[in-house]
């Protein structure tokens, strides 16, 4: 489909996508204080891979990206941001400091292929700095150093992430979140063993709940089956400027979850530290439709 603008069933299904996504950090919170965050992030991926892996033919490109993806987005993303809002940082800011993998992601960009930025991406990257410095001017309580630390390299994470699948080119979605979660279970799985314990990991098993293993198929087959599988085919189908642009809404949606679902306060200081980086993503976005979108950032 060469329209530029989403029809209006792509609209709704990119809402959809992002939806999920940030409504995600609301389920997140809420789980990890029944599961220990690396056995939660072990069980999604697993879930992920079994038994789906049985029926889905592994996409045409290499091993290593495969790998790179899994590890970057199963242990470097998500292992790091549930460690981080198990205690460290309140699920909604999460949300919205991880979003910093654009920062990331250009800069990567930058070093492998040579890009450079363009003009209106310097404001771009002001303004989600600014929005960084904001949040670590309001340390305790809901926000710790850790915290940051923790969710900036979950953030690194995704911007790997992003670099492998950029690498990979156009594939099909469904086979790589499979396979490439493949690479993820097995380190994740005994970093749990080694950090958290077989007694914890035991002891938490014993405990859960339908909603527990409710949250977790949901981490799977919501976020990553669901989300990532239609926010490729979207991809696929129109321009990255037309899609992209929806994500930014990620964030919103996360803050508001987790302000209504888990009751985190929103006071002025959030509300301008998520102006600034949702302002800095918007610009480069704009900054990326002006060059004509020829490459995703």
């Amino acid at each position: 489909m060469n329209a530029a603008a989403l029809s209006p069933r792509a609209l709704l299904l990119a809402l959809a996508v992002v939806a999920v996504w940030g409504t995600n950090f609301a389920v997140i919170g809420a789980t990890l204080h029944s599961l220990p965050p690396l056995l939660f992030a072990t069980l999604r991926f697993a879930a992920v891979v079994f038994p789906l892996i049985l029926f889905v033919r592994r996409p045409q490109v290499s091993w290593r990206i495969l790998a790179l993806y899994g590890l970057a987005i199963g242990v470097g993303q998500f292992g790091l941001l549930f460690i981080a809002i198990s205690g460290h940082i309140a699920a909604g800011i999460a949300s919205l400091l991880v979003q910093s993998q654009v920062v990331f992601t250009i800069a990567m960009a930058m070093v492998t292929s040579g890009e450079r930025l363009r003009p209106l991406q310097y404001g771009a990257l002001a303004l989600a700095l600014g929005g960084v410095a904001v949040i670590a001017g309001h340390t305790g309580g809901e926000v710790s150093l850790p915290g940051i630390a923790l969710v900036l390299g979950a953030a690194f994470g995704w911007a790997l992430g992003n670099m492998a699948q950029r690498a990979a080119g156009r594939v099909e979605m469904l086979g790589f979140i499979t396979w490439s979660s493949l690479f993820a279970v097995p380190p994740l799985a005994l970093m749990t063993l080694w950090f958290e314990g077989w007694p914890a990991i035991a002891t938490a098993l014993a405990a859960t709940t339908p909603a527990v293993w409710a949250a977790v198929a949901w981490q799977a087959v919501g976020n990553s089956l669901f989300g990532y599988g239609a926010w490729g085919w979207l991809l696929a189908r129109y321009p990255a400027t037309s899609v992209a642009p929806t994500s930014l809404l990620v964030p919103v949606f996360g803050m508001a979850s987790t302000a209504i679902w888990l009751g985190e306060a929103l006071p002025p200081w959030k509300l301008l530290a998520a102006a600034l980086i949702i302002g800095g993503l918007a610009l480069n976005l704009l900054a990326t439709r002006q060059a004509g979108g020829s490459r995703k950032l």
